[in-house]
């Protein structure tokens, strides 16, 4: 029997976590298509409510999102079927999906493999890609603080920092303590940098593992705490920039030979 174990962080912040996590360059989703085979279906487990799906959805025949919360799911885009093209969405674990052998050229994760069960997950990876198909994994950190928002983003983290899951520090570390599957391929430098309003960064907070834990363990909103030096930090400007740290990797399943 597959293990899951389903870390369910976001059921409940899933309406904010749909409206407020930064979308991906598409410059991400080039490098995809470029080293996948064409033309090729993709899975993409851990999909949430679909930050990463639209632009996979842009560059190949098919996207089967899926993910182990129905919550999620409930708040992707592709829900509306004007609009949901070429993909499908199921609720499914990451360690096991209906999709057959070797029936996708692309697994991609956004901002998911440090939920999945590795070792489970991995299997499934090399059954249902295609020999010469890539596994695609990537995700972002904390965000680099705006000039001018150092001691209120300080306090506010203050107050999280021991809500954050265990799994977290993967992240922090880039997924390098992974044992990862398959031969790496290179992958350009990527850059996560959008335009976002003070409602769009608050919401991103609230949106956290760590937000939803405080508030659980100590039933106080961290994020409406701080809002008053938030806001004032923030000032007049309508947008603001805000870089993530982005990372990624590129996994090639070998080709078979005779």
């Amino acid at each position: 029997m597959t293990e899951t174990i389903f870390k369910d962080h976001f059921s409940v912040q899933s309406q904010a976590y749909a409206a407020a996590r930064p979308t991906y360059p598409d410059a991400l989703f080039d490098v995809i298509a470029a080293a996948a085979p064409r033309p090729c279906r993709v899975w993409e487990p851990g999909c949430g409510s679909g930050q990463a799906t639209r632009g996979l959805s842009s560059r190949f025949d098919h996207v089967h999102a899926t993910d182990a919360s129905a919550a999620q799911l409930a708040h992707h885009w592709a829900q509306d079927a004007a609009i949901a093209g070429n993909v499908t969405l199921a609720v499914e674990a990451a360690e096991s999906t209906v999709l057959p052998d070797r029936s996708v050229g692309v697994v991609a994760v956004a901002q998911a493999l440090h939920w999945f069960v590795r070792d489970a997950f991995f299997a499934e990876c090399d059954r249902v890609l295609e020999p010469g198909g890539v596994l695609a994994t990537w995700g972002y950190g904390d965000f680099d603080v705006p000039a001018g928002m150092e001691a209120a983003v300080a306090a506010f983290r203050a107050d999280i920092a021991a809500h954050w899951p265990p799994d977290r520090t993967d992240v922090d570390a880039r997924y390098a303590r992974f044992s990862m599957p398959f031969e790496p391929l290179e992958v350009p430098r990527l850059e996560l940098r959008p335009q976002v309003t003070l409602v769009n960064f608050l919401d991103y907070l609230r949106s956290s593992s760590a937000t939803v834990r405080c508030v659980r363990a100590t039933g106080v909103d961290p994020v409406e705490a701080h809002r008053p030096a938030l806001e004032a930090a923030w000032g007049d400007a309508t947008t603001r920039e805000i870089q993530w740290p982005l990372f990624g990797q590129l996994r090639r399943k070998p080709l078979e030979t005779h």
